[in-house]
């Protein structure tokens, strides 16, 4: 199966990748346990944490961006929209579409005193 059989929808279907629901595969890899992990981890660690819901394109897979009070910030693989919401459920924490809301001021403001860092 070739690059752009991938993009039409061509070839076989991949485990985890909307297998049997019609959906299309992405050039990304699917979210794995270890991204969960890291996202548990970020949340235990820091404080007024807050999650961007980030849609899945035909590049990338959904992504969540976990956003400290501070301004720091982590990106990873989930599995959905639903997944990021149980998980927000779970650790007690905000959950935003990145799309409506955008993203928060102090997330930009980190970004820029931590260029080249």
């Amino acid at each position: 199966m070739g690059l752009f059989d991938r993009l039409r929808g061509r070839g076989r279907p991949r485990p985890g990748r909307g297998e049997g629901d019609g959906r299309r595969g992405t050039l990304d890899r699917g979210s794995q346990r270890s991204d969960l992990t890291h996202l548990e981890q970020f949340v235990a660690s820091r404080r007024g944490v807050e999650g961007y819901v980030e849609p899945r394109t035909a590049v990338t897979e959904t992504t969540i961006v976990l956003v400290a009070a501070d301004g720091e910030w982590t990106r990873r693989r989930i599995a959905g929209p639903d997944v990021a919401r149980k998980l927000s459920r779970d650790l007690s924490i905000p959950v935003y579409d990145a799309q409506v809301t955008g993203y928060p001021q102090r997330m930009r403001d980190w970004s820029s005193r931590n260029k080249g860092s």
